[in-house]
């Protein structure tokens, strides 16, 4: 039997390798972090799974899409939910992680499985062997070129952002505020710093945001600029200047909502809020929640130091843009996640079309598993489209390509719910939802192993 070739150590390519190896599978794991001299421009270390925008992995409530996806990969053994539950922040009623020991964590279980073979280059090619492609949004031109001769489509592209980092000991605390919203913490005092805005710092701030520098794209991005200039942003990691510029109320109504919180010194909700979140567990590290920017650097210290509470910041990270790319899946794959014209062809991750931490581990489960599958001469699973996971793969496979955009997990793409009462709440309706999946992945789970 010929080993699998993983190309990608990120989320996806992690969660791949793990799962074939463990239907012992002989993996070859190919990532190029860090020997290659061509870094991505946007990871730091040469870990596995390495978190390189928030460290948040969304909700952990059962009635809520990103739970419900979580709870499909806890009833599918997802070696990378154990990690970030095992290196989990207090986050509120999300899952959030120290970003170094997540990924250290994942780094040493892929280099100790006695199946899998970590090799530190760059695969530049599509090899003729068994293969899942999980090389991310930064994938290298190279392999981009052999995908795209491959597919005979053109990629599709967007841009993404990062958000700023700052030193805990800088923010003024005088100002700033625990609080998270509604009260929903497990610490006493919250477990999100606030930064709260009269409306006259918040205009001002708007005001400053809309006028500051931002960095020129890279030459190489030229091919997409005409996308950019079209409004190809994925909606959800949008930088917030770019929200700036659509309405000096845009932000107040996103990212810098103050609802569910109330300043201790006034006792009255703020006009707007910033929210910084714990990054890492000794708690000296915190990230602008919803913060993505673009802007110069040292634009970035001067007007996000125009945040209250962070007139003295100092930063561990600015924010940054990257390129990032996916495929036309809707044309190329399969819901297994197979190439439409090679079944030993794979493709997982945020390459494929889906969007966010947990949508990028659970195709890469999904594709090693299929793979291993594949290999042993097994059927390949085609998830229901009542679960998260086969709803999200059902999607990315039959989307329209004249609107085809990154997608997370949500209840908007599953099926709708049968003989629903007039009058029913939001959570009582995610339950719902919950429930179904759960019944359906179990029937379906428990089907192939009596099969």
């Amino acid at each position: 039997m010929p080993p699998l070739t993983i190309i990608g150590g990120g989320l996806s390519g992690t969660e791949a390798a793990w799962q074939a190896a463990q239907l012992n599978i002989k993996v070859k794991l190919y990532e190029m972090r860090p020997a290659n001299a061509n870094p991505t421009g946007a990871h730091l270390s040469g870990d596995l799974a390495e978190l390189v925008c928030s460290n948040s992995l969304g909700s952990n409530l059962p009635d809520r899409a990103s739970g419900v996806l979580k709870n499909e990969l806890r009833t599918l053994n997802s070696m990378l939910l154990e990690c970030a539950e095992a290196s989990a922040l207090p986050a509120g009623a999300a899952l959030a992680v120290d970003r170094e020991s997540f990924a250290r964590m994942a780094t040493e279980r892929i280099a100790n499985h006695p199946n899998i073979e970590l090799i530190r280059e760059e695969m530049k090619e599509i090899p003729n062997t068994p293969v899942i492609i999980a090389s991310g949004p930064l994938t290298s031109e190279s392999l981009s070129q052999s995908i795209a001769k491959l597919s005979g489509e053109e990629h599709l592209f967007f841009f993404d952002a990062i958000a700023p980092i700052v030193h805990a000991e800088s923010i003024n605390m005088d100002v700033a505020f625990r609080a998270s919203r509604y009260g929903k913490g497990e610490q006493e005092e919250g477990d999100y710093i606030n930064c709260p805005f009269t409306k006259e710092e918040y205009y001002a701030f708007v005001d400053a945001l809309q006028s500051a520098e931002r960095i020129e794209l890279r030459s190489f991005e030229d091919a997409i600029k005409a996308g950019v200039k079209a409004g190809q942003f994925f909606e959800g990691c949008l930088p917030v200047e770019v929200i700036a510029e659509r309405g000096v109320d845009s932000l107040a109504f996103g990212p810098m909502r103050p609802v569910g919180l109330r300043d201790p010194r006034t006792g009255k909700r703020p006009y707007a809020v910033v929210q910084l979140r714990q990054d890492n567990l000794a708690g000296s590290l915190y990230n602008l929640v919803g913060f993505q920017t673009n802007l110069k650097f040292p634009e970035q210290r001067r007007v996000l130091r125009m945040i209250p509470g962070l007139d003295h910041a100092e930063f561990e990270r600015y924010g940054q843009m990257h390129r990032n790319t996916f495929i036309a899946s809707p044309k190329l794959l399969r819901p297994t996640l197979q190439h439409i014209t090679r079944d030993d062809l794979f493709f997982a991750g945020q390459i494929t079309g889906v969007e966010g931490y947990m949508g990028n581990i659970a195709t890469g489960l999904l594709a090693g598993l299929n793979a291993a599958r594949l290999l042993n001469n097994q059927p390949l699973l085609e998830l229901p489209q009542e679960t998260m996971l086969g709803t999200l793969c059902h999607y990315v496979t039959h989307a329209s390509l004249k609107d085809f955009q990154p997608m997370k997990a949500n209840f908007g793409i599953l099926p709708p719910l049968e003989n629903l009462p007039k009058k029913i709440g939001k959570r009582e309706r995610g339950q719902l939802y919950a429930d179904r999946a759960a019944n359906a992945l179990n029937e379906y789970l428990n089907h192939y192993q009596t099969t």
